[in-house]
């Protein structure tokens, strides 16, 4: 098997995703994967096939490859491809933690998931919807005391802002990183989130325009996608991580589905150095560029 030509990543890039799989083993109503038409890709690259690809990209110390899903853990070589990926790469883990925390203590060392950053690389969803606190926060100390650089995110959504509070009022107490993240959807009739864009995750209209990304988004069977929207409701990728002809073209590309986008890529957000005002794509007129 001949090595796959290397990926260099834009200086400009924010971040850099590794969709395993969008299953999930929990069932938050308000889960920002279903935000749109459910038409991801179920296929899954084998870990094999995500170490090989992974390691083809070359990145800088203060963007590492996030690891995420739905929940990554549910990948049958989870363990495999965190241990196998080229030192020089970073790693961080976005995790609802319901895996078995012992397992994975007594196989990934906690310096492979640790760098000089202002937020945590291991990173903890809580869902009061479909979670229970105090398992969840023994599981954390437990993983904080053996050095694992962890934190907790929960979401503000409106029907659970008081409780999600509560939360980080008790785990600050404990000495756990727990920090919130903004409601994107709708809830109630009404659209949340601060978006860069106003309109254009509504579902009102379609319009064309030019898109050009800030990330690296890559599915669960490696294909590479545009934006998250693409991601989400299986639309045609840009190429695949594998594909030994795949590179990153740092381009504005057409769009003939914008004002369905996914608020993800055009809500007004923090950067990976913690910077608040970056958006993940930048949109320009496609008419007004023609003229």
């Amino acid at each position: 098997m001949t090595d796959l030509k290397p990926i260099r990543i834009p200086g400009h890039y924010n971040y850099i995703a590794a969709f395993f799989t969008l299953a999930c083993n929990l069932s938050c109503s308000y889960c920002i994967n279903k935000f749109g038409r459910d038409g991801f890709v179920k296929k899954r690259l084998s870990g094999e096939e995500w170490v090989r690809g992974i390691n083809r990209i070359i990145s800088r110390d203060d963007l590492p490859i996030t690891f995420q899903g739905g929940e990554p853990s549910l990948h049958k070589d989870f363990i495999y491809i965190i241990n196998h990926i080229k030192p020089s790469l970073n790693i961080d883990i976005l995790t609802n933690l319901q895996f078995d925390v012992d397992e994975f203590m007594k196989n990934v060392d906690p310096n492979r998931i640790k760098r000089d950053s202002p937020y945590a690389s291991i990173r903890v969803s809580f869902h009061p919807e479909t979670m229970v606190l105090d398992p969840l926060v023994e599981k954390v100390l437990k993983l904080q005391n053996a050095g694992y650089s962890i934190g907790i995110w929960g979401v503000l959504h409106p029907s659970q802002e008081a409780i999600v509070r509560e939360a980080q009022k008790k785990c600050e107490a404990l000495g756990i990183d727990f920090r919130f993240k903004e409601f994107l959807g709708e809830h109630d009739g009404r659209m949340y989130g601060t978006y860069k864009y106003e309109g254009a995750c509504d579902k009102e209209f379609e319009k064309s325009v030019l898109c050009k990304t800030t990330e690296l988004i890559m599915g669960s069977d490696g294909s590479v996608y545009r934006c998250h929207s693409d991601l989400y409701e299986g639309r045609t990728p840009v190429g695949n991580i594998i594909d030994p002809a795949f590179d990153i073209e740092d381009i504005y590309r057409p769009c003939h589905v914008y004002g369905h986008c996914n608020p993800c890529d055009i809500k007004v957000k923090t950067n990976r150095l913690q910077e608040f005002g970056h958006t993940s794509v930048d949109i320009k007129d496609i008419d007004l560029e023609r003229k």
